[in-house]
């Protein structure tokens, strides 16, 4: 059987404040154009199989507008006459059991697909394959519990697909993310394992693929490796990458490295970089050893005139000759600050554990922009 995968998608998500001509955040527009391009891509496989690997929405709440845009998505599938399997994600699972979710009313409206969105594992049997779903829980013991589940469920005469959301240890982070599972990829037992979470199409171990994302949606998902499906033989364990193209650049512009030079000298250099911003793209600027006078001369509608193809840039100081050395506290360790910083709050008449979990959440928002 042939199964072509699609990872995070994000939908929702939205960056810097360029608009479409409809009034719609440019980079969120990018996100659906990137997710509509990579169904088609995958259908153009000519898969018996599309799985979406979690993460579709990046809110467990979206918008109507990124709910029709996973319809029109499922509705392209559904003409095509091809199965379907979706699981969800660490950003698109409800925090607490009970309140609804996203793909319910998904469910209902394609009936013929199966989706694993419950916080339970579920079994689904295809000709010649087995597909276990072990969609994103709210702990790490259910995860296990589901994971092993799983593994007692292998069919003995078909090949057994397992598609999960983790984070496993096995593959460095680069950012740390909301509500992440984490487990070791021994745990992940079937045949073979597609994983949705990591934005980058991964080999982690024998038989176990990360699908990567469909876009690169901040600088931490390094712009620099192709974002795309994966399509996965089950009859012969073959699971290659299929990139797409075509997407909004995000570039990082040749350092200026401003240690002993006039506030002119700064002012020229910074101009010559900005002005190679490729068109339409998320350019940023790092600005090294900068006297904090020669900074705040720059002429920033200047920069602004001169850099205007691209969508956004950013320029990013760092400053020499500073009287006073302040050391920033390690970005991943900032959840567990803002814990100790409640603990010692008086919270009498509020939510502290709500409170908690929405501080985690922007934090850990915060990171992966940064």
């Amino acid at each position: 059987m042939k199964v072509a995968a699609i990872g995070d998608a994000h939908l929702g998500r939205s960056y810097y404040p360029a608009t479409t001509p409809e009034g719609v955040n440019q980079r969120e527009r990018d996100f659906e154009v990137s997710f509509e391009t990579a169904v088609d891509l995958a259908l153009d496989q000519s898969p018996d199989l599309v799985v979406w690997l979690g993460d579709v929405f990046d809110h467990p709440r979206p918008t109507y507008r990124s709910f029709r845009v996973a319809q029109r998505a499922l509705s392209r599938v559904r003409a095509h006459g091809v199965a379907a399997v979706v699981i969800t994600g660490n950003h698109d699972t409800p925090r607490l059991p009970g309140t609804g979710s996203p793909y319910s009313a998904l469910a209902d409206a394609f009936p013929e697909f199966h989706f694993a969105h419950r916080l339970a594992y579920e079994r689904f049997d295809l000709p010649g394959l087995a597909v276990h779903a072990v969609p994103q829980m709210l702990t790490v013991e259910a995860t296990l519990e589901a994971l092993d589940a799983a593994d007692h469920n292998r069919s003995l005469d078909r090949s057994n697909l397992l598609l999960t959301h983790p984070r496993v240890t096995q593959v460095e982070p680069h950012y740390a993310d909301i509500n992440e599972i984490e487990v070791d990829a021994g745990l992940l037992r079937a045949d073979l394992v597609l994983l949705g979470h990591y934005h980058f199409h991964t080999r982690v171990a024998e038989r176990i693929w990360y699908a990567g994302s469909t876009d690169t949606f901040s600088f931490a998902d390094d712009p620099d490796k192709a974002k795309g499906i994966v399509v996965l033989d089950t009859d012969t364990g073959a699971c290659r990458h299929v990139p797409l193209t075509g997407q909004r650049p995000l570039v990082t512009l040749e350092t200026v490295t401003a240690i002993g030079l006039s506030p002119a000298e700064v002012r020229d250099l910074v101009m010559a970089r900005v002005a190679a911003v490729p068109d339409g793209a998320v350019a940023r600027l790092y600005i090294e050893g900068v006297d904090p006078e020669a900074y705040r001369l720059l002429d920033m509608e200047e920069i602004r005139a001169v850099s205007s193809a691209a969508l956004h840039l950013k320029l990013e100081p760092t400053f020499s000759d500073t009287a006073v050395s302040v050391e920033l506290p390690d970005l991943a360790s900032l959840p567990a600050q803002w814990e100790r910083y409640l603990e010692n709050q008086d919270l009498t008449g509020l939510d502290r554990a709500r409170l908690a979990r929405m501080g985690q959440d922007y934090l850990a928002r915060a990171v992966e922009a940064s």
